[in-house]
């Protein structure tokens, strides 16, 4: 029978893109299971290990705090997971895309902004929703997005 192959933390940092600090540090709020340990007291890391951290890592991308991970872990470690079995982990996923395409929805107002300030050499007063001509921009489908507050608009001020 083959050995499941191990890894150092070192070697997991490098396959993840997550530092070994932040290993220790999602181990140590009980994100991820304390490693087992060689006879030297080094850790050791196996495939699954590695696959977590790569899903913590893809979840926090979106922005999502870490204490809103810990669920989505356990269901992942649980064989044939059913998503129909664990609504309130769907709602709070609809919900946190919602706020992702709201922030989306005001960063492509901000690229607006840009655009037009580096094509017409000025500043708009605002990044609402209307072009120059008073004709509204938002496009089928999308949340409504509030402008920019003016403590968001000084960002952007001479």
């Amino acid at each position: 029978m083959k050995a499941e192959q191990t890894f150092t933390i070192k070697q997991t940092a490098d396959q993840t893109g997550i530092s070994a600090d932040t290993i220790r540090y999602y181990e140590k709020i009980a994100l991820l299971p304390r490693a087992d340990r060689k006879d030297n007291g080094h850790r050791i890391y196996r495939q699954k290990d590695i696959n977590t951290i790569q899903l913590i890592a893809c979840i926090k991308k979106t922005g999502m705090p870490l204490e809103k991970i810990r669920p989505f872990l356990e269901v992942a470690n649980t064989a044939d997971a059913d998503p129909a079995e664990y609504p309130e982990l769907v709602d709070l996923l609809k919900g946190h895309r919602e706020n992702i395409i709201n922030q989306i929805s005001s960063l492509e107002q901000v690229v607006d902004f840009i655009d037009i300030k580096l094509a017409e050499g000025r500043y708009r007063r605002d990044c609402s929703d209307e072009n120059q001509d008073g004709v509204s921009k938002k496009r089928w489908g999308e949340p409504e997005s509030k402008p920019a507050s003016p403590v968001e608009m000084r960002y952007f001020s001479i």
